[in-house]
């Protein structure tokens, strides 16, 4: 992503913003771009989308055997599943990516490590991510409905 960045430079400002998506996500509804768009523009961040967790979740530990066992259920009420796109102004997210330390999973792993807090805006369960065999025939029904 960085990269990308650096090599739109010359075309953007730093307080232009930026829309990063994953590719692994194919089935984005419009409206929910328009709504990451219309929150996060006044936005003094910026924002993502993402889901609250509705399952039940659950840490896990593997025990003398090496068998994964459940140790404890989180609380979540506090918990959201990010999505993409990921909306923050070029100059913020060069900064974020430049300065990155340990592991960042998304652009706003990135931005929060500057103290920065990223708006949530609630997503849609149809923008999933293709990661297993599995999701290429949900992500071919979506997309096959529009």
């Amino acid at each position: 992503m960085y990269n990308g960045l650096v090599a739109a430079s010359a075309a953007v400002d730093v307080d232009d913003w930026m829309l990063v998506h994953d590719a692994a996500r194919p089935c984005l509804p419009r409206a929910d771009l328009a709504a990451l768009i219309e929150a996060c523009t006044p936005d003094g961040v910026g924002g993502i989308l993402a889901l609250p967790i509705a399952e039940t979740v659950k840490r896990a530990g593997k025990d003398e055997a090496g068998v994964q066992r459940s140790t404890a259920t989180e609380d979540r009420a506090q918990l959201w599943l990010a999505q993409t796109p990921q909306m923050f102004r070029v100059g913020v997210l060069a900064q974020a990516l430049r300065q990155a330390r340990g592991a960042v999973t998304d652009e706003a792993s990135a931005v929060e490590q500057l103290g920065l807090r990223p708006r949530l805006v609630i997503g849609n369960r149809e923008n999933l991510k293709v990661t297993y065999a599995e999701d290429l025939a949900i992500a071919e029904a979506i997309l096959g409905a529009r």
